[in-house]
């Protein structure tokens, strides 16, 4: 945007045009003062004034002025200063008293510059034709600023129609000189950016011409909502002269404008090429080397006297060379000096400063020698170019001091009368040296420097959380094989160290960073960098837990039975030791140790009572043990002379006393009740349900009963359940114990002196259930707020807390978020990457541990809102309805869009009510059911994943009461012109229209109605389609639609041609008979196909074999003489008629044959040598290389001859691809085609035609190069 576009006016003076007086040889300044420091352009005679010996242009804060030195008779012309669309104009007059003729003629310095580079992109300046660089005239918006000076305000003296709010002028140019067209759109009714075509002559799309020589731009400005389009022709030649021409469109809409182009020589004066003085010779030019460079011109601020807007004679002072100050001045003193002279480009003046201290002497034998250096990306090609000053002079070229030799396509030389070109195609890195052309002992060196495309990471690298003492690979995927990449952790390089913390390790494209070993140390984020990108992923280490799956448990064996000892913990990989008693035990014939997985056993056969004793098994590395008791049962008689109660010995007795106990879900349950009575009493187990009965009521039915006498159990139990009792005990033990062992166990004792009862309460305890699947309440750019519900059971202690995990969606790592247990159900999850889908997952943690985890949440992406939507404006209005459209977001984000919800309000209410029930994907709807004549409010906002965007409102609210429109066809372009189908095919005509109300449409054809059971019609709010199904030779003619509102109405027409194929030609006669020739006369069809007769196929057939052969093919008279017939045959002939459609189906037939005579002389023909018509293949067209666009089938082609026909094979990268399916190779009268099926960009290289006969070979190659789709995704970036 213009710096002056919102400011009028620029110039705080407003006076009219200033005129100066002055005479010969004498200094003038003008001065115009701004509102604030900005650039602005000085014009001579409407071309563009840089500074120089001649002008001086200085500015110093707001105030801008212009020194005209030495004033001539030529300076009396008229200037200007201009700031955005602001001008104020000078004009400069010589008094005549005082003209004299001068005893030198001052040549006149127009000082018209090239535009520098540095020129902001912000003010880009407006066509007038004029030659001066890269400017036209004034810059102009939509419409001319109110209240500007006529001097100040832009030229609208065009006309403006259809799109153009200004259309490019014609203008005119020196040679080497730069000139801008520009060309602007008011995008206010337009709901997308128009396309603009700039095109040379009648077809020549400059888009694809854009270089050195033509460039193209385009920008919006949001305020004035004007597209602004710009053409820039820059160092212009003679050929560009011409013709151009300007189009823009926009959906329906088209516009177009002519402009001319107009190229004069160069003025030069004799003896002097004053663009000599400026052309680079920095060594960093690269392509721009020689090309015109102003950057060194300086300003001459003590000249001139800043005394206001008049003349002032200033003394003649000598003039002051700056370079030879400099080229004797220290490098200290540069600067002072740069200040004091006004030096704005000190930089480039000390490179041409260097190079004039170095400047060699000039070579004989070459005219232009190489560039110190020249730079190209790898994969790309460069030419090298010297001049010559012998044409016929050979040259050399050396890389690092080697011969060059052609081989293949590499290397290309060519000479072009004194010009020697060095190509060097597909570059690597290999060619990256130095280059010498060399004539007999002379030789120019250039240093070529090959630049590596940027390496991308394919594939990123993913966060990892291990166990300490893991090994850890975190590995990524680059784009290109061997590439050098960088490991960081925590902004700290990586490198290998002794002791092999770290390795490294590549596979192709793969890099891969190992860790051995992990310790706490190493959690960190690791970073891999690229020359084009980064990655990042996180590590954390956690320390290793032993985890007891199931313990050992307390055995009671009777003699000579087995004793088993058996536990599972959660490493497979931990070995342990079993103890008795504190001494090692070693396996031997009755004692056998195993470890199977998770698994350890210690099994013993043929128990003894020696074996009785205390087992442990001690896993190594941790600090803990399981332990269990080994009893040995012995069964004994005693002779029991008295009788004693039972008693059960417990801490609280009595029937309503309860002793809860708590066990762990898995772990075992054993109950080891002391009791005394004699004789030993009867000891019965019975399991009643959950809960404790009062006293006084009768105890429930037990669910399980268990019953033992004497130590020997007398009712059957589970293989969980062992009951058993020993002298002064009675021990009930449950092998991992599980919820539905929760519940009241009573033990009854019983002897012939009573009974005793006592009830246990046994509370099975485990770990919670998993939650339900966590719910994503919202997300953010980096977070998200997850919620989930309580598990269904707590496990029988109350949940502590939770702990919540993530994963990216196509990772199978999960990274743990807290280490500390979460009290709350609702958690916001933070430092995650945008755009990255997401899982979650929940674990509840009560006293007795984790739960196992929920199911995962739906996957999200964490995202941000998107901005809010664009050009919001009414499309059409109706008493009840209205339309609306807008443009998608500037900024989605990376999640999809979900679509937009539309709103509206009455005009002075906040209550926004709904338009849609639910979202809207398009971006434009109709919202009905409005009430007439109020004034309404509407509003849209955009929706993703993270929610609504900020509203896009209309400016102002709208009368609901629709608007009157006249009724206008839009005919589309190709039906302005005579539509031609062939019979069988559908036609389907859609024509727009508009009119409101809804016009109504009638069809006609030659001035008759349509009759609906032939054709078809279906009208729109906005269009009419006629459609024919299958077209007959009837349905041509002259269409006419007409739309109509009340008394106005609009018409258009439409011309339809049937064609059809034609019928066989008439009367076909053999004329003549002579020789070996034969005359034939014809005449063309009756029935012509509705089209014209383009020609005719004759042929011939011999009466004996009735085998036909083409004569002629396409022939468009009606008679020809067919000639080379066999002496002594009869021939037969027939002619076919053709139309633009195809071969008549019948032909006709000649009704007398043709009989060639014999001679009665018999010929002996003359003996000769048989001449050799042998020839070496040789390509008479050759390959040319393409560019082409992937999914669309490409053809290469070329023509060769050679006797005898030679066989012909195709190579891609020199390998041969005659057999491959993708290709498909044509051979027509020596013209030879290769097919490529829908290429893609791995189909790109180097194809090479091959021609081999028994006179020789010989091969042509082309380059191809296949380019990737453009997606609307890419063009919205």
């Amino acid at each position: 945007m213009h710096p002056f576009l919102l400011t009028y006016p620029a110039f705080l003076t407003e006076s009219s045009t200033k005129t100066q007086t002055a005479e010969i040889g004498a200094t003038v300044i003008f001065e115009a003062e701004t509102e604030k420091p900005v650039k602005v352009r000085w014009l001579r005679d409407s071309k563009d004034i840089a500074s120089s010996y001649k002008y001086t242009i200085s500015a110093e804060g707001n105030l801008h002025s212009l020194t005209i030195n030495n004033i001539a008779q030529e300076d009396a012309l008229g200037y200007a200063v201009i700031a955005g669309m602001s001008k104020v104009k000078f004009e400069l007059k010589i008094k005549e008293s005082e003209v004299k003729e001068p005893e030198k003629a001052v040549s006149p310095d127009p000082a018209v510059a090239e535009t520098k580079p540095e020129e902001p992109k912000e003010a880009p300046p407006a066509p007038t034709g004029s030659s001066a660089p890269d400017t036209s005239g004034t810059v102009s918006d939509c419409s001319a600023p109110e209240g500007l000076p006529e001097s100040h305000r832009p030229d609208t003296r065009q006309d403006l129609t259809g799109l153009f709010t200004e259309k490019p002028q014609s203008g005119e140019v020196n040679v080497g000189e730069n000139i801008t067209f520009v060309a602007r759109v008011c995008g206010e009714s337009l709901l997308k950016k128009p396309s603009v075509k700039w095109i040379k002559g009648k077809w020549m799309d400059l888009a694809s011409k854009s270089g050195k020589h033509l460039q193209l731009k385009e920008h919006y400005d949001r305020n004035s909502k004007v597209y602004t389009f710009e053409m820039h022709i820059i160092a212009a030649k003679a050929n560009f002269a011409g013709a151009y021409r300007c189009e823009v469109s926009s959906r329906d809409k088209f516009d177009s404008c002519n402009f001319d182009l107009v190229v004069h020589e160069a003025r030069t004066t004799d003896g002097f090429d004053i663009r000599t003085a400026f052309r680079r010779t920095s060594t960093d030019a690269g392509e721009d080397s020689g090309e015109l460079d102003f950057s060194a011109l300086l300003k001459k601020r003590d000249s001139f006297l800043k005394t206001g807007p008049r003349a002032v004679h200033v003394s003649t002072e000598p003039e002051v060379d700056v370079w030879e100050i400099l080229q004797n001045a220290p490098p200290s003193e540069y600067e002072k000096i740069a200040f004091q002279y006004g030096i704005t480009d000190l930089r480039g003046m000390l490179k041409r400063l260097k190079k004039m201290k170095k400047e060699e002497k000039k070579s004989a034998a070459f005219l232009r020698k190489l560039d110190p250096a020249y730079q190209v990306e790898k994969g790309h090609k460069i030419k090298l170019q010297v001049e010559v000053a012998n044409p016929d002079a050979e040259v050399k070229w050396l890389k690092n001091g080697q011969e060059i030799h052609p081989t293949g396509s590499k290397y290309i030389f060519e000479s072009v009368g004194n010009k020697r070109f060095l190509t060097i195609n597909n570059c690597t890195l290999a060619d990256d040296a130095a280059y010498t052309c060399t004539i007999g002992e002379e030789k120019t060196v250039t240093e070529l420097f090959v630049k590596e495309p940027p390496v991308l990471i394919v594939r990123n690298l993913e966060d990892q959380m291990v166990m300490k003492g893991e090994r850890v690979e975190f590995e990524c995927e680059v784009s290109e094989e061997g590439a050098q990449v960088k490991w960081e952790k925590d902004g700290v390089e990586l490198t290998r160290d002794e002791s092999f913390k770290y390795r490294f390790k590549k596979d192709g494209c793969k890099h891969v960073l190992i860790i051995n070993d992990v310790t706490k140390e190493d959690c960190g984020h690791y970073r891999v960098k690229t020359n084009g990108g980064q990655s990042f992923a996180e590590l954390m280490v956690q320390e290793k837990q032993l985890e007891v799956y199931q313990n050992i448990a307390d055995l009671t064996v009777k003699a000579k039975d087995q004793a088993v000892f058996k536990c599972e913990v959660s490493d497979e990989n931990v070995k342990g030791i079993w103890y008795k008693n504190g001494v090692e035990v070693k396996p031997d014939a009755r004692t056998h140790i195993t470890h199977i997985g998770r698994i350890h056993k210690l099994t013993i056969d043929d128990v003894k009572p020696e074996d009785e004793g205390d087992y442990t098994f001690v896993p190594e590395g941790y600090a803990f043990n399981l332990s269990a008791k080994l009893n040995f049962l012995e069964v004994k008689i005693d002779f029991v002379p008295r009788q004693d109660p039972p008693k059960i010995h417990l801490d609280c007795m009595g029937r309503t006393a309860e002793s809860t106990i708590l066990v762990v879900a898995g772990n075992k349950l054993r109950l080891d009740v002391p009791i005394t009575g004699d004789p030993a009493p009867t000891v019965v187990w019975t399991k009643g349900e959950k809960g404790s009965f009062k006293e006084g009521e009768s105890r429930p039915e037990p669910r399980h009963t268990w019953t033992v006498k004497n130590g020997e159990v007398l009712t059957d139990s589970d293989g969980r359940v062992h009951v058993e009792s020993t002298k002064g005990h009675c021990i009930f033990t449950i092998e991992g114990a599980e919820r539905q062992d929760e519940g009241v166990y009573s033990v009854i004792v019983r002897n012939p002196a009573g009974e005793d009862t006592a009830d246990i309460n046994v509370k099975v305890v485990d770990v919670p259930d998993p939650p339900e699947a966590p719910r994503i309440l919202s997300v953010g750019e980096d977070s998200c707020v997850v919620q989930w519900d309580p598990p269904l059971f707590d496990g029988g202690q109350p949940v502590i807390g939770y702990v919540l995990e993530r994963k990216k969606k196509k990772s199978y790592r999960w990274m743990r978020l807290n280490f500390d247990p979460f009290k709350e159900t609702t958690y916001e999850a933070k430092r995650m990457i945008e755009g990255v889908p997401y899982e979650m997952r929940v674990y509840a943690v009560n006293a007795i541990g984790m739960s196992r985890p929920s199911a995962a949440s739906q996957p999200f992406v964490p995202v941000a809102p998107t901005s809010e939507p664009t050009g919001l404006c009414v499309d059409d209005i109706s008493d009840t309805t209205i339309s609306l459209k807008w443009r998608p977001p500037e900024r989605i984000g990376s999640a999809e869009l979900e679509g937009y919800g539309v709103e509206y309000c009455k005009e002075g209410s906040d209550e926004w009510i709904p338009a849609f029930p639910s979202l809207t994907e398009s971006t434009s709807v109709i919202v009905c059911d409005l009430p007439t004549g109020e004034k309404m409010q509407f509003r849209v906002r955009a929706y993703n994943m993270a929610g609504p965007s900020l509203p896009a409102t209309l400016q102002q609210a709208v009368t609901i009461r629709e608007i009157m429109q006249r009724p206008k066809i839009w005919l589309p372009r190709n039906l302005r012109q005579t539509l031609i189908k062939k019979v069988g095919e559908t036609i389907n005509l859609v024509i727009p229209f508009q009119g409101k109300p809804r016009p109504q449409v009638t069809w006609t054809k030659n001035d008759e109605l349509l009759d609906p059971k032939q054709v078809s019609i279906r009208n729109s709010d906005t269009d009419t389609i006629l459609f024919i199904r299958k077209s007959e030779r009837k349905d041509s003619g002259k269409y006419e639609v007409q739309v109509q509102i009340e008394n106005v109405q609009d018409r258009a027409s439409v011309n339809i041609q049937i064609v059809d194929l034609p019928g066989p030609p008439q009367n076909l006669k053999v004329i003549d008979v002579w020789g070996f020739n034969v005359a034939l006369e014809w005449k063309p069809p009756k029935d012509n196909g509705n089209c014209e007769i383009t020609g005719y196929t004759i042929q011939k057939a011999d009466k004996k074999t009735m085998d036909w052969y083409t004569v002629y093919e396409q022939y468009r008279r009606t008679n020809c003489v067919v000639s080379d017939l066999i002496m002594g045959n009869e021939y037969m002939f027939r002619v076919y008629a053709m139309n633009m459609v195809v071969l008549s189906p019948e032909p006709c037939l000649s009704k007398d044959s043709a009989y060639i005579q014999k001679t009665g002389i018999v010929y002996k023909p003359p003996s000769y040598k048989e001449h050799d018509f042998s020839e070496a293949p040789k390509f008479t067209h050759p390959l040319v290389s393409r560019s082409v666009i992937a999914g669309y089938n490409a053809t290469l082609s070329c023509s060769v001859r050679g006797i005898p026909k030679p066989k012909i094979t195709w190579y891609k990268n020199k390998m041969d691809i005659t057999n491959e399916a993708k290709y498909r190779m044509f051979s027509n009268q020596g013209v030879l085609t290769l097919e490529i099926r829908k290429p893609c960009p791995f189909d790109g290289g180097v194809y090479m035609c091959k021609a081999v006969n028994d006179s020789g070979e010989d091969i042509i190659e082309c380059k191809l190069e296949v380019r990737s789709q453009v997606t609307k995704e890419d063009i919205k970036k």
